[in-house]
């Protein structure tokens, strides 16, 4: 696996991966960024909630359930002093299923959290908490 990361004169830093793919990265004026784009730290809990709803996804759909929508909301507590690591990190799941019962939902996050998401793993091992729920939502029926 190979990316590279970019500054030009003034941020966004523009990172790129092998197959042309960028990604943008910005931090407030305060520290000579713009804010147009997420901090890098920002994208380390934007990658947990992906990875995870990726693997989340994948569980469900092989269980041949129907993923209407899948929304993760992240918080996090981080360290006092630099460096500012997450020291805790709480995940809301909320799955959109006509047909996924809760207990299939919850497993599927259990298995990527515990098993399978690799932001997880790299993140539990630096010694962060992790926390999760998982809300059930039917559709509206017509």
């Amino acid at each position: 696996m190979h990316v590279s990361v970019t500054f030009r004169e003034s941020m966004p830093l523009r990172g790129t991966n092998r197959a042309g793919d960028t990604t943008l990265f910005d931090t407030s004026p305060e520290f000579y960024g713009t804010g147009s784009a997420p901090s890098p730290i920002e994208m380390v809990l934007q990658s947990l909630a992906a990875c995870s709803m990726m693997d989340v996804i994948s569980i469900l759909k092989k269980k041949r359930r129907d993923v209407v929508s899948l929304t993760a909301e992240v918080d996090a507590d981080r360290a006092e002093e630099h460096p500012k690591v997450f020291t805790a990190i709480r995940l809301q799941y909320r799955l959109e299923s006509p047909d996924c019962p809760l207990s299939d939902l919850q497993r599927a996050v259990s298995l990527s959290i515990e098993k399978y998401c690799s932001v997880s793993a790299m993140l539990r091992q630096s010694g962060c908490g992790i926390e999760w729920e998982a809300e059930l939502v039917r559709e509206a029926r017509q």
